[in-house]
């Protein structure tokens, strides 16, 4: 079994809504370092930028917690997971923009004359190699843990011409991450409770529940949020791994957070309560089966969101090393200093999405 102790050190790291005013642009040629590791070179400041495919949504909302996002992004994929978009609601410009299929071709993406196209790097060697054949610059983008959020960060704000809001980011989820760590730094391994994160899916007519990868976000914030992986030890894929109810048993967490990306994971929980298999897991008995919650999507993921879904994970394992946080207020704040979002859109647009007990 790996020990965690130490993972925590070595993760530690207008009337709509009110977007900050732009900051000053530099101008003339530039170019960034995107996280192929290609220097990407551009003439002047990109101001039709397109983003689609894979993960379009995750890529939209770092792109948007800079202020130049809204006049500079000209086509977006389809940034709906479940029932919602980020993007339709937060960006008053929205309706204007050219919506893209989350398969388009490079022919439909140059249609829409951009000066960049920002896309997830595992597409690099498909479409983006087919985008750069037009003679159209792709900015590759991982977003996929913590270390690379910051990483990207700088990349984007590089894009954007604002490198000091990258830095502000980059600053700010240090200090979110920072205050968890710190308060579960005296944390050692006996401390803490084994947790077990599925992902419940009925694509294609069969339900099945799913492990993450160990290097996946989804077992850094169990790590990062005081509770150890049970899965960790299991023969793993690159992507989500099926598991049987039977192998969760074998493992018996403390505690299981259920992730339902296109259904309702409270639903999806009241369903194995009435099954006998799951009723007799310990973690069932103990109240500890808990879905992970969202607003317009799920904060398992490696979305902008993820400081939310590291707070509540460790306000949830770890309940009195953080009796101070207020997860209600965190959410607020979290909104406003990264978004800039005001109270009135906040209460308007994100609180309705949430869980009762986070509003």
């Amino acid at each position: 079994m790996i020990r965690f102790h130490n993972v925590l050190a070595a993760l530690a790291l207008a009337a709509f809504v009110a977007i900050p005013p732009l900051a000053a642009q530099a101008s003339g040629p530039f170019g960034l370092v995107d996280a192929l590791g290609r220097t990407v070179r551009f003439e002047q400041t990109p101001t039709r930028i397109v983003m689609t495919n894979k993960a379009v949504f995750m890529i939209a909302d770092a792109a948007y917690l800079f202020p130049e996002a809204s006049s500079r992004i000209v086509a977006l994929g389809n940034t709906k997971q479940g029932k919602y978009s980020f993007a339709a609601d937060y960006d008053p410009s929205f309706a204007t923009k050219l919506a893209l299929d989350n398969t388009a071709g490079p022919e439909q993406i140059a249609a829409a004359n951009p000066d960049a196209v920002v896309l997830k790097s595992s597409l690099a060697s498909g479409l983006g190699k087919s985008i750069e054949s037009l003679g159209i610059p792709a900015v590759y983008l991982d977003l996929e843990t913590p270390e690379q959020y910051e990483r990207d960060l700088g990349i984007l704000g590089s894009l954007f011409r604002n490198e000091k809001r990258a830095l502000e980011l980059i600053a700010l989820y240090k200090e979110k991450a920072g205050a968890i760590i710190k308060a579960l730094s005296g944390l050692d391994d006996a401390g803490k409770p084994k947790v077990l994160i599925l992902y419940y899916t009925d694509q294609g007519g069969t339900v099945s529940f799913n492990v993450p990868p160990f290097g996946w976000i989804q077992t850094t914030l169990v790590a990062m949020g005081g509770g150890i992986p049970v899965w960790i030890d299991a023969k793993l894929g690159q992507g989500w791994t099926k598991v049987s109810v039977e192998q969760v048993a074998a493992w018996d967490p403390d505690n299981v957070f259920v992730i339902a990306y296109t259904a309702d994971p409270l639903a999806v929980i009241e369903r194995l309560k009435a099954d006998p298999q799951w009723a007799a897991l310990r973690a069932s008995s103990q109240g500890g089966i808990l879905p992970f919650p969202g607003d317009y999507y799920s904060w398992d993921q490696p979305d902008a969101r993820w400081p939310l879904g590291l707070a509540w994970v460790a306000k949830k394992l770890q309940p009195e090393l953080l009796a101070g946080l207020d997860l209600p207020a965190e959410i607020r704040s979290f909104y406003r200093l990264f978004y800039g979002m005001n109270d009135a859109a906040f209460a308007r647009l994100v609180a309705p999405k949430l869980p009762a007990e986070l509003r």
